[in-house]
């Protein structure tokens, strides 16, 4: 009998550990049928929203890029300003200046070879600079010195002289 027990308690013991084993089987499948079925991340609000933040960044480039520019020029017309109104002072002193009957002089003098009544002026060529004749003295011809280095008059009488002679191209 202890055999017939033993194989009673074994069959009973096996029943009762597939009866375990299947509630656990059908509990598991109840909590998966149970749980919300997954979703994917994209749902119609998210994509909605991507497409109007999208829609908010391209309509809003092309306005950007334009005050970007605007505050670059306005920039540069301020600087172009201070230059301007500092031009603008220079002028003022040097008109100031030239208010003076002294330094009226002193420009005719230097500018135009003007001399006082009694005076003798000499011009002394080779001394340094291009408008005291150094051109003549090496030998070059009076139109390789530029224009605004000599006196007026030779400025004056090689504009006439051009004159008949037309540059051809």
């Amino acid at each position: 009998m202890a055999a017939g027990r033993s194989r009673f308690s074994t069959t009973t013991r096996l029943r009762v550990l597939g009866e375990q084993a299947a509630a656990r089987v059908y509990r598991a499948q109840n909590r998966r049928l149970r749980r919300p079925p997954r979703r994917s991340r994209l749902t119609g609000r998210a994509a909605l929203l991507a497409l109007v933040v999208c829609t908010l960044v391209v309509a809003l480039a092309y306005p950007l890029r334009q005050y970007i520019a605007q505050r670059a020029e306005n920039d540069e017309l301020r600087r172009q300003e201070r230059a301007t109104r500092e031009r603008v002072e220079e002028l003022r002193d040097e008109k100031a200046r030239w208010q003076d009957p002294a330094y009226v002089e002193q420009q005719a003098r230097r500018r135009l070879h003007y001399v006082r009544p009694g005076e003798i002026g000499f011009t002394v060529p080779g001394t340094g600079g291009p408008q005291d004749g150094a051109g003549a003295a090496d030998g070059r011809h009076r139109g390789d010195r530029s224009a605004a280095g000599r006196p007026w008059y030779d400025n004056l009488w090689d504009t006439v002289d051009r004159a008949d002679h037309p540059r051809t191209r």
